[in-house]
């Protein structure tokens, strides 16, 4: 089985070549290298790296770097502003760029709430055209991401972070599925998947974390398992869990079969996102 994680991060340290613009959860740095080691000593074989937004906003040199010293162990994704009159050229420029697959819109304070934004509608049409999935993270906004699916049925859209908010600091929220109905309503969408990631920062148990299992599957049962991408967020959940336990919860559990574990873990982005890594499990 291929193990794919659907979201990593890496950065640099703060320096003034390339400062950040704000701090995320997580050690001083987190370098290509260091990422690498991470997955290699639990045998994850590749992985997207999503260029930070906290630090590096809409910049993704990087990550850039990171992917170009690691080419069969990455494949990159970007933030991108909606309020950019020049997005849709610098999503034609990334698309183009060798080893990315897909961009990233952050629904934060900065993005319109209006679904039919504008901006947001140029970001999706770029994307539908160039057949580029975009990530979308959208805790508090699923309904206005319901709308923005139905209006690009042709754009294929990836829910982050199982369209939950998530911890950066231990304990995890009294109630942290409280939105779930909200997030299985998307699922109506036939070009909507979702990221079951960072589910591992959600529960109120210690390691193997069995109480997430239950809104886990429903999401699984409502979205079908082709339509479900396992990943970690790493580094931001570094200070509620290590990078192995966020893994091995997924692949220990008796609740998915092999075949499920392998389309969950690895296969679905494969297919969803056009890209496979050729680096450890080639080689192992």
């Amino acid at each position: 089985m291929v193990t794919i994680d659907a979201q990593v991060h890496a950065y640099e340290r703060d320096h003034p070549g390339r400062p950040w613009h704000g701090v995320l959860a997580g050690p001083p740095e987190v370098t290509g290298d260091q990422m690498v080691a991470a997955m290699d000593a639990v045998g994850v074989d590749g992985a997207l790296l999503v260029s930070v937004h906290t630090m590096y906003r809409f910049d993704p040199s990087y990550a850039i770097e990171v992917r170009e010293a690691h080419p069969d162990r990455f494949a990159l994704v970007k933030p991108v502003d909606t309020n950019d009159g020049a997005v849709v050229e610098e999503i034609e420029a990334w698309a183009a760029r060798e080893g990315t697959v897909g961009i990233r819109i952050m629904m934060n304070d900065e993005v319109s709430d209006d679904p039919a934004d504008p901006g947001i509608a140029a970001v999706l049409g770029a994307a539908g055209r160039l057949s580029l999935p975009v990530n979308l993270l959208c805790w508090d906004r699923q309904e206005q991401a319901a709308a923005v699916a139905a209006a690009h049925p042709d754009t294929r859209l990836v829910v982050d972070h199982l369209g939950l908010q998530q911890p950066f600091d231990p304990p995890a929220p009294a109630d942290p599925f409280a939105d779930l109905p909200k997030v299985l309503a998307l699922a109506a969408y036939d070009n909507v998947a979702i990221k079951i990631s960072g589910a591992c920062t959600l529960s109120h148990q210690p390691y193997p974390y069995d109480d997430i299992w239950d809104p886990v599957l429903r999401i699984v049962e409502a979205f079908g398992i082709e339509r479900c991408i396992w990943g970690t967020d790493w580094t931001r959940a570094i200070r509620v869990l290590s990078y192995a336990q966020g893994v091995e919860p997924f692949r220990l559990t008796t609740r998915f079969d092999d075949a499920e574990r392998a389309l969950l873990m690895g296969g679905n982005l494969a297919r969803l996102y056009g890209w496979e890594p050729s680096g450890r499990a080639a080689a192992t």
